[in-house]
């Protein structure tokens, strides 16, 4: 079951006026994540986000590239009420209501289609290995021709994490649940590769994170 409860995690969120939901981690990291995205997205088309969570994303997102359509989603339905109120509140027209979306299920890539886009932020070290790897053929399925996935989180390279922090909460991480945390970079792009996936970017982000740009061959 993915989105685990998983103690220090850094989605944990505090509720606020009108049922949005506010995360200190998702205020933080927008801006770099948004100068990425910026970089890689259509000036036009669909952008699919996983696992939008509060939704304080998807309305900075929404707000920054005006010419994409923008579809949020998560598995917890308190989240995307929260979603949808942080985007009513925002005033943003070019963002659809949150849509109920479990990504490391099967079948819903060919259902949901097709996105230029697809981002997916702070998920991967929070499931298991099969579930990454479903989640990737899905997000393949989904994509057009020529469409990118932009990943960010936290990530082994050649086996090795890179700071304490990382390797204390990876440690918490696989404690709680033995099937879950840290994916390495190198497992990402062979899991990728094989469904259609070409890794064509890793840029290197605040607190010993990534984005990994996949591109749709």
């Amino acid at each position: 079951m993915p989105f685990r409860s998983v103690p220090g995690q850094a989605s944990v969120a505090e509720e606020t006026a009108g049922g949005k939901l506010f995360a200190p981690a998702a205020t933080r990291n927008l801006a770099p994540l948004l100068a990425v995205v910026e970089q890689h997205a259509p000036a036009t088309g669909r952008a699919l986000e996983i696992a939008s969570g509060t939704g304080q994303h998807v309305v900075g997102y929404a707000r920054a590239l005006p010419g994409l359509n923008w579809q949020p989603s998560d598995i917890d339905p308190s989240r995307r009420a929260s979603i949808d109120a942080h985007v009513t509140d925002a005033e943003v027209q070019n963002v659809e209501l949150a849509a109920a979306l479990d990504a490391t299920s099967s079948g819903w890539g060919a259902l949901i289609g097709p996105f230029d886009l697809i981002l997916l932020a702070n998920l991967l070290h929070l499931v298991s290995a099969d579930e990454v790897r479903t989640l990737l053929g899905e997000a393949s399925t989904a994509l057009a021709p020529g469409g990118r996935m932009v990943i960010y989180g936290p990530f082994t390279r050649d086996g090795q994490l890179v700071s304490e922090g990382d390797r204390n909460f990876h440690a918490a991480l696989s404690t709680h649940d033995p099937e879950i945390g840290y994916k390495d970079v190198d497992d990402i792009t062979t899991w990728a590769a094989a469904v259609g996936l070409q890794l064509t970017k890793q840029v290197e982000m605040p607190a010993n994170n990534l984005c990994l740009i996949l591109s749709r061959t």
